[in-house]
């Protein structure tokens, strides 16, 4: 018992011995020494049972699979899938993971066929698609229709004809029957031609649901949306036409699914064009407002925060629908234009520039702004293409770039000012206007801001925070934007209509009293730098006509940032609760 005792007081490593040397009897010691050889045994078992089990052994094929799986397990991070997440617990296995790849089955080639429709609006693929395999032709040798691979070609969107004198290239085809057209119906070609007033004769081949043969309109009209005096008036340039055809007695009643361009009545031709004829859906009546946004050339510059204040602000003011036409944007760009057409609320359609101009990202933005008057041009493509798209579907269409607005003053938003201003208009004339123009006035960047902040209006709405503009208003119908009413209007410039249907334009000129056209921008346009100091820049007012949209501009403006993460999680979060004054903060 005294050696127990002992033993159990001393140290692990030193009691064994003292043992042996202490405890007199022969009996005692040989317990001892059992007890020692039993802890060693129980040592060791212990020791190796806790060893990793997938230690590599030569020839061991299962304990090498063993190793591989403790290495990935140790560095690959777990996978996730669109049907369960792994738990904290689920250790990833290379040898039984499948990847996660799209395994749906090949779309049928009428599925392809509508991706392509989405894709390139102009191709007439359901038509096509219908009749394919049928002959479709004048007869053997004349006017055969013209299958989607006949087409020629250029840059996705545009097809292309060679004729004897010029090439044209073809944008888009629509069906005009308004009840000022004198020739209805029509069928009007947007396109480029690289001559000045062609002479060629050419002719409409037209393509009728239902009917094997086409009918042959000849071109009764290449109208040219451009004036000579802006420049560039020379053959060899790309110049904007609009080409007509009238649709012959006989078929007027009908319209066209498709029209080909040709030079010769029976040529094989090479363009098709979808004839686009869209109506509001039957027992629905137009709509009020849409805007259409020329080629959207923004690689570099990130204006996605600014483009989500401004379009918010022109839902406001009564906008119903924006539609954007898209050369090259920043991704944070295409994320907001991705959310508002998901809403329903925009329409993004994708296009190039013609010919041998350039289309390489980058490449195309320092093309347009070393050749102003060549990007002008281009422009007219997007501009005519949104008005006849949507000229039965809104009372009216206004052109505008993403840095202004026409601003209502007298009312709260254009439907109401319209209601003001068409009475006024009559007034002084009786019949109706092609279109009513606002006076544009600058708010610039620099204007009495010193960078200064008003603190009820997060620093991100530029609008907002930006109040101070020039005192003058730049001069009566230059820079104007208007709402223009496509009953009435042929073809449009960015600033007014070029010609309309019934005679000579017609614009009414807005009072600045009801509205005018804020023009956000760093400085004047180049044609006003001289007098931009002395008119604009220093003689300046405070104008917070835009804070009576405020409330329910930063709240919705403020969400959409939220959804679209544009947020730093570790940022302060926004104030509900907006105050009416507008102390400015240093």
């Amino acid at each position: 018992m005294e050696c127990y005792k002992e033993s159990n007081r001393l140290g692990m490593v030193s009691w064994t011995m003292r043992l042996i040397r202490w405890c007199p009897t022969r009996a005692m010691r040989r317990g001892v020494y059992l007890m020692v050889l039993w802890c060693s045994l129980c040592y060791l078992a212990f020791r190796f049972s806790g060893q990793d089990d997938t230690a590599y052994a030569p020839g061991n094929s299962m304990t090498g699979r063993l190793l591989l799986q403790k290495i990935v397990e140790t560095k690959a991070p777990p996978i996730a899938t669109t049907e369960a997440s792994f738990n904290a617990t689920t250790e990833f296995n290379p040898l039984e993971a499948e990847p996660l790849i799209d395994r749906n089955p090949s779309p049928s080639e009428l599925e392809m066929a509508l991706q392509i429709q989405d894709k390139i609006p102009n191709l007439p693929i359901r038509y096509w698609q219908k009749y394919k395999g049928k002959v479709m032709a004048k007869n053997k040798t004349c006017a055969k229709f013209p299958s989607l691979y006949d087409i020629s070609f250029n840059n996705m969107y545009w097809q292309t004809m060679k004729t004897s004198n010029g090439s044209f290239y073809l944008y888009g085809a629509y069906y005009d029957n308004r009840t000022l057209v004198a020739m209805k119906p029509v069928i009007r070609i947007l396109g480029m031609i690289n001559r000045l007033d062609p002479k060629v004769k050419t002719y409409c081949q037209l393509w009728f649901e239902g009917h094997k043969e086409p009918v042959f309109a000849r071109v009764f009209e290449y109208k040219y949306v451009w004036y000579k005096k802006w420049g560039n008036y020379k053959n060899g340039i790309f110049q904007p036409y609009m080409i007509a055809c009238q649709i012959p007695p006989g078929y007027r009643h009908l319209i066209p699914e498709s029209v080909s361009l040709v030079e010769k009545p029976c040529d094989m031709a090479v363009t098709n064009l979808r004839v686009i004829n869209n109506r509001p859906e039957k027992g629905k009546e137009k709509q009020d407002f849409a805007v259409c946004v020329k080629g959207l050339d923004f690689l570099h510059d990130d204006l996605s925060v600014r483009l989500v204040e401004w379009l918010e602000l022109l839902f406001q003011v009564g906008a119903d629908k924006v539609f954007f036409y898209q050369l090259e944007v920043h991704p944070n760009i295409s994320k907001v234009l991705n959310y508002y057409e998901s809403q329903g609320k925009v329409e993004v359609t994708p296009i190039t520039l013609p010919g041998e101009q350039p289309n390489i990202p980058g490449l195309i933005h320092m093309y347009l702004k070393s050749k102003v008057t060549n990007k002008r041009q281009n422009e007219l493509i997007p501009y005519n293409d949104c008005l006849y798209k949507n000229m039965y579907r809104y009372k009216y269409i206004v052109l505008l770039d993403t840095d202004e607005i026409i601003m209502p003053k007298s009312a709260m938003n254009w439907k109401e000012l319209m209601e003001t201003v068409i009475p006024k208009a009559l007034l002084t004339k009786k019949d109706l206007r092609a279109s009513y123009n606002v006076r544009n006035v600058y708010f610039m960047d620099d204007m009495k801001h010193n960078h200064d902040w008003y603190r009820e209006i997060p620093h991100y709405m530029h609008m907002l925070q930006h109040v101070s503009r020039s005192f003058n208003y730049t001069k009566p119908g230059q820079y104007v934007k208007c709402f223009h009413d496509p009953e009435r209007v042929l073809t449009l410039h960015n600033h007014f209509p070029l010609s309309c249907l019934g005679g000579a334009c017609s614009s009414y000129a807005i009072e600045t009293t009801d509205a005018h056209l804020q023009h956000y921008r760093a400085d004047c346009v180049k044609t006003l730098k001289k007098s931009c100091d002395k008119e604009f820049k220093n003689n300046t007012i405070v104008d917070t006509t835009i804070w009576k949209y405020r409330e329910p501009l930063v709240s919705r403006v403020t969400d959409v940032l939220v959804k679209l993460n544009f947020f730093n999680p570790w940022t302060g979060t926004r104030s509900t609760d907006i105050p009416i004054s507008g102390e400015r903060r240093k």
